[in-house]
């Protein structure tokens, strides 16, 4: 059975429960998918399943032949399973392998921030505003004495590129799953902005 799927995000909202509960959610068009490839132990080494989403509006020769006969698919992502032996090519997967109270993990590329300072990027607490510092307020302070050892270590957190970057949110809570309408909502925020593209796994 193929527990995971390719969405899109929609947006946050808030739904509202009987008790006058508000939680926070993210809409994601979760879905339809199609099976696009199936890899075997015998003929790959590993078990996994391609999944294709969205729809292209060119693809090149290759990609037509690859596709041939189930759709031009903008994403493609390969997700592993246990068992493919009940799973063919042409598979339809939705969001009904996912129940009310499920957890899954949602993996995305984060926004992208830009050229960020050490405050921001790493939470610095910046230098004292008083005892005539004046322009020591966000900067990084020191990284690494001169005698020794003579030089920057590496890893050493300073101003850089922030955000951008794969990240995976792990065990948010599905809040409600409709197949028909290809809507998954989440409990809390899931990584990228309106309209990223994101892979759904049951935790």
């Amino acid at each position: 059975m193929i527990s995971a799927i390719i969405g899109k995000k929609i947006g946050m909202t808030q739904v509202f429960r009987e008790n006058g509960e508000v939680i926070p959610v993210t809409a994601i068009e979760a879905g339809p998918c199609f099976v696009s490839l199936v890899k075997s132990q015998g003929s790959d080494g590993y078990t996994a399943v391609q999944l294709g989403f969205g729809s292209a509006k060119r693809l090149n020769k290759a990609a037509k032949g690859h596709l041939k006969g189930i759709g031009d698919f903008r994403y493609l992502r390969e997700f592993p399973v246990e068992d493919v032996a009940e799973i063919c090519r042409g598979d339809k997967v939705d969001v009904s392998f996912l129940k009310v109270g499920d957890s899954v993990d949602v993996c995305g590329v984060s926004k992208g921030k830009g050229f960020a300072g050490a405050v921001k990027r790493h939470h610095f607490a910046g230098g004292p505003k008083t005892h005539g510092q004046s322009d020591r307020h966000r900067a990084p302070g020191s990284i690494g004495a001169g005698t020794y050892p003579s030089r920057v270590f590496k890893g050493m957190r300073m101003a850089g590129h922030m955000g951008a970057a794969r990240t995976t949110v792990r065990r948010l809570k599905v809040v409600e799953a409709d197949p028909e309408r290809s809507l998954l909502l989440l409990k809390g925020a899931v990584p990228g902005g309106r309209g990223a593209l994101l892979t759904i796994k049951r935790a």
